[in-house]
């Protein structure tokens, strides 16, 4: 569905155009066209490719979908393709794309799977008329300034979730309890690992944008891609962090468990030995044989029965002493 068509002169809005009248504007001098789909449907894409003069393969790549953050050049425009990351209640990441042909007076944003708009760079765009005034590459630049800083309440949100789940590590909890952690962090990974996976090939895209030879669509606007590029390298920077500390994190789990393993052993054992005692001492005296020693004593039993108390005791006392009980 089409969002937005709209043309601009020296940085300021003219009108809302209908898309026929794409062609006629992009003719005029100092004149951007931007035009804003949703969804599209096969047929509105086949359109702005006639009214833009779109390069076959890029749209090739748009009706199919799911392609790898990158910003590719043909000819004399650019198009790139730009992930978003959301949130849901769950806590599991929704992903999208945004599909930007770029050319030296048009930009076309083409949003496939996304719940959150681009109104408001267009807002801040039209609030800017002297940068806007520098064309499509300064709408590209907010564009992806837009979706870059979208991605940091994630980053926040799952480093959130490391130190939550860092601070349930150390309490007393049960196994089940433990193997919930393990649960747990090997989910984080998992989406730190996909978050690496949107983000870090935008990063080497941008960087195309930022140093050597710069289309010249985005000369004008180096600085401020190199901004992003900025953003991206502390961002790729930051999730490498958290993956290492969740997998510092899984490896201390597991010795937390094989420590409270050993604490469960010792004790076992430490039972053990206070049983072991007076099962062996009545384990003597029960053979059936008539010549034990002090068999037939008047005071045996009672002694008996003491020194299997007695050195119980003494075991209690040394075991407790070394944390073992």
């Amino acid at each position: 569905m089409l969002i937005n068509c709209v043309a601009y002169q020296n940085g300021r809005k003219l009108a809302d155009i209908e898309v026929p009248e794409i062609s006629d504007y992009l003719a005029k001098p100092d004149c951007l066209v931007w035009v804003a789909l949703k969804d599209p449907e096969a047929g509105e894409l086949e359109v702005m490719k006639e009214e833009f003069g779109l390069h076959e393969l890029a749209v090739e790549d748009v009706y199919h979908g799911h392609q790898h953050p990158k910003i590719e050049e043909y000819g004399d425009s650019l198009f790139a393709v730009l992930h978003t990351i959301e949130m849901d209640e769950e806590d599991q990441l929704l992903i999208g794309e945004v599909d930007v042909f770029v050319g030296s007076n048009y930009v076309l944003s083409v949003r496939n799977r996304t719940r959150l708009g681009f109104q408001e760079v267009r807002t801040r765009c039209e609030r800017q008329p002297n940068l806007l005034k520098e064309g499509s590459g300064f709408v590209l630049y907010a564009l992806i300034d837009s979706i870059v800083d979208r991605y940091f309440p994630i980053l926040q949100a799952l480093s959130a979730k490391l130190e939550d789940i860092e601070d349930r590590i150390f309490e007393k909890h049960s196994l089940a309890a433990s193997r919930a952690i393990i649960e747990d962090l090997y989910s984080l990974k998992r989406r730190l690992v996909a978050l690496h996976h949107h983000i870090a090939p935008l990063l080497e895209s941008v960087g195309k944008l930022t140093g050597g030879r710069i289309p010249q669509i985005c000369e004008s606007m180096d600085a401020y891609f190199r901004d992003v590029y900025d953003h991206l390298e502390r961002m790729v920077r930051t999730i490498e962090g958290r993956r290492e500390m969740t997998v510092t994190a899984i490896q201390v789990n597991l010795g937390m468990i094989s420590l409270a393993e050993n604490e469960v052993t010792k004790r076992l054992g430490a039972f053990a030995a206070l049983f072991a005692v007076p099962t062996m001492i009545a384990g003597i005296y029960g053979m059936n044989f008539q010549s034990i020693p002090e068999l037939h004593y008047a005071y045996g039993y009672p002694i008996c029965l003491a020194a299997m108390l007695g050195i119980d005791v003494i075991l209690w006392w040394r075991f407790k002493a070394a944390g073992w009980l």
